[in-house]
This record gives structure tokens, sequence and C-alpha cells, in this order.
């Protein structure tokens, strides 16, 4: 068999037929175009999820990147049009995966702004929440960690990373009962209040947890080959973060202490002692320099949270809002066998009266009303920015619902950062974007 090429609008392109290889050098070497055109992913261990690049090499070099998306799309966004506004809940925890807190919080807040109830919201509930994102901060921040030693050789930083990130699990867990996808933010307020223990449990993690963060500094920081892999790799300044709409640590590592929490605080984050910690080498090492810092302050967060949920002040209050025609039963209680509900829960809803219990049952089934109008709020995720735009017709279903996750526009930077390095900093720059597919394709 021959080597037969086709003139396209992308060069030459030659099909082979078997291993007739002499003939295909020989073609090849006619040609003063030496371009190959490469698939990594979308089944690439390296490409966080399903992310497919085109890739257009000059021997090692990217002459031209091209994000393929679209693997993992769920219709989360749609699916939100046919469920009730609480409902809603359990489907954008689904979205970005490794950030479900916040992919709650955020469509919360909108849903609450439209309710016209922000400043409702009890104190207690707005602790927790703060409390339960900076854990998800932390956990998913050692993923992204992880998951980049792992790329580049480092097995250790991997088994670190997985295993402080266990230790989330089991504090939401406890907390939760689950592990991801909580759906634990309510419109209102949180589901239930921390069980009995959780406080000590956060609190020798909080012992422990800062150590560990100084043993991965230890591998990382100063490593040499860590730092030649990392270092002015996947460069991007501020003008084209700017330019492309990035935000989270990529931008932060560009110099620009732009964070939410700071910038448009929510959840009462301006009462809060933090700062917003900055690089300036604008490079895949500056990124992870930032995530770690972030870790760190997020540390300083949950101990300040901790110690206003044991103070006088909110101990034993409410976590979901008093408007019983919004907010779902929160104090839950579970019965003897630990699956169900404790028969004294049972008779707390069927016994007050029967127009009590209809209530309750319209509420779940139904679900409340939202004022026609719409709403954008937002939350400074792991990754950036993650907004909400809430739109509501009046009834008890969304009308529409869109989320500007943080993942899908920071991949817009990849092309800028990888042409015109070598193909084996690819991996390099991928993991310093931290995309998450469920976030992209929901």
């Amino acid at each position: 068999m021959t080597a037969l090429h086709d003139e396209t609008t992308e060069g030459k392109v030659y099909t082979v037929n078997g291993q007739d290889w002499d003939e295909l050098v020989k073609a090849i070497s006619d040609s003063s175009d030496r371009h190959l055109v490469v698939n990594m992913g979308p089944q690439h261990p390296s490409t966080h999820g399903v992310l497919r690049l085109v890739l257009t090499l000059d021997g090692e070099t990217v002459v031209e990147a091209r994000p393929v998306i679209g693997y993992l799309h769920t219709g989360i966004e749609k699916n939100m049009e046919y469920r009730t506004w609480t409902q809603g809940v359990t489907f954008v925890t689904r979205m970005d995966y490794l950030s479900p807190i916040f992919n709650e919080t955020a469509y919360c807040l909108a849903v609450e702004k439209l309710l016209g109830i922000t400043d409702r919201i009890p104190e207690r509930a707005q602790v927790i929440r703060v409390l339960m994102m900076e854990l998800n901060r932390i956990s998913s921040h050692m993923v992204a960690i992880a998951t980049f030693g792992m790329e580049l050789g480092a097995t250790s930083v991997m088994i670190y990373g997985f295993r402080e990130r266990e230790m989330v699990l089991d504090l939401f867990e406890y907390i939760t009962g689950l592990r991801m996808n909580m759906a634990y933010v309510r419109p209102g307020g949180v589901s239930m209040d921390l069980p009995a223990g959780a406080v000590d449990k956060i609190g020798e993690f909080l012992k422990i947890m800062p150590k560990r963060v100084k043993d991965m500094r230890k591998v990382l920081d100063e490593n040499p080959v860590y730092v030649r892999r990392t270092r002015d790799i996947a460069y991007l300044d501020l003008t084209g973060c700017m330019a492309l709409g990035v935000t989270g640590p990529m931008l932060r590592a560009a110099g620009l202490p732009w964070d939410l929490r700071k910038s448009q605080p929510y959840c009462g984050y301006e009462t809060y002692d933090f700062e917003v910690p900055t690089e300036t080498g604008c490079d895949v090492y500056s990124r992870y320099l930032v995530r770690i810092a972030e870790v760190e302050e997020s540390l300083k967060i949950i101990q300040q949270a901790l110690d206003r949920l044991t103070g006088p002040e909110l101990k034993g209050k409410p976590v979901m809002i008093e408007d019983k025609k919004i907010g779902w039963p929160s104090k839950l209680a579970l019965g003897p066998d630990g699956m169900g509900n404790s028969p004294d829960h049972i008779a707390h809803i069927m016994g007050t009266s029967m127009e009590a219990l209809i209530h309750h049952f319209k509420l779940v089934t139904e679900g409340f009303r939202v004022p026609a109008g719409q709403a954008y709020a937002a939350v400074e995720s792991p990754r950036g920015e993650l907004g909400a735009h809430v739109v509501s017709d009046g009834g008890t279903r969304p009308y529409r619902v869109h989320f500007r996750d943080p993942s899908f526009t920071n991949l817009q930077a990849l092309p800028a950062t990888v042409e015109g390095g070598m193909v084996a900093d690819v991996i390099s720059a991928i993991a310093s974007i931290d995309p998450v597919m469920g976030g992209v394709d929901r």
C-alpha cells in the first residue's frame, strides 16, 4: 500500500495503510511542511477529565492548541427548569463536583435575592456556609496540587494531597451525611445544624492541617525538578487575564488581588480577618504558590467561624429562615435505626395541626413561589468567579438558570499559555488552570 496525501485547509494530510513506512518517509521528506496534528484526550489522565485538545506540533513545539469540550454534557441547567427551587440544589451541586458547596451557595444566594430575603438569613446559617465553603476550598486545592504532582511524576505529592482531602470529606460526611454532592445549602439557610461532635472534629482538623501544609511546601516549594517544570511555563500576564476574563488563582498569580470575598463580600465575609495571596510570576509556579497560600488563609477563616459558632451569640440559634412558607424543616432528628426520622420529629410535624401538615406536604412536593424577575449572585470558588443568573416567571420552578463557571471561562486561556511552548508543558498548563469538566459541560 502507498502513502497517499490530500491537500486540505489544514495543509497536507497523509493517509497510511499497512506498514510501508519507506514511502511515507519519502512523501513527507519532499514536503517543507512538517506540522503534526495530534489529539490529546479526551481519555487522557492529564486532561483533568474529558477535555480534548487538538494540538498542532512543529517537532515538539505547540503551534496551535484547540480545546474541544462537550464530552461530559449533563444538561443540568435545562433539567432545573423541571424541578422546584429547592430541588434545583441537588442538580447544581453536581456541576463542579470538586466544589459542590460553592455551586449550592451561589445558586441559593441568587434565589434569596429574588425572594428579597437576603437580610433575613439566620447568621448561624451564614457562618456555617462560610465554614463549609472554606473546608471545600481546601479539599479542592488539595486535589489540584495532588493531581498536578502526579502528572509531573511526584507520586508522594499525590498521596499527601488525597490524604488531606480525605480528612475534609470525612468532615463533610459527618456533618451532611454525604462526602460529595451534599445539597446541604438550601434557599433560606442550610439543611441542618452541625451535629454533636462536629466542632471537636473540625478543631482536630485545624490542629493537624497546618503541619501537613508545611510538609507539602517542603516537598514542592524548593524542589529543583518541580521548579524547572513550572517556573516561566504557561506564562499569562495580567493583560492577558483581563482580556480573557480569567479569575481566581490564575488572576491572582498575575499580581491582581481580586477576590470576591473582599471586593464583593457575601455571607458576611467582610467580618473575617484574612489576606488575599498574590504572586507576580504569571506562570505555573506562581499559581501553585497562590493555591497553597489560600489553603493557609482558609484555615484562619475556619477557626474564626468555629469560634463564632461556639460563642454565646450564635449557639443554639436557627439555621433556616423562620418563614415557614420558604424554609424547609431543618431541625432534623434520626430514628434509633439511624435511617429514618425519629418518632418525636414525626410527631412534631404531624401533631401540630392539620393545616401545618398540609402546608408541609405542599412545600415539599409543589415548592414555594418566587416573584418574577432575575438576579445574579457570585461567589469566589476555588477556580474563580462562580456566578448564578436565575430567572423567575413567578412560578414554583425556575424559568431559566445559567451559571458563569470559572472552569469554562479560564479554559479560554489555554491556547495563549501553551502555544509556542513545548508539548510536555501542556500538562503543566492544564494543571495550573485546574479545570473541572463537570463545571464546563453543565
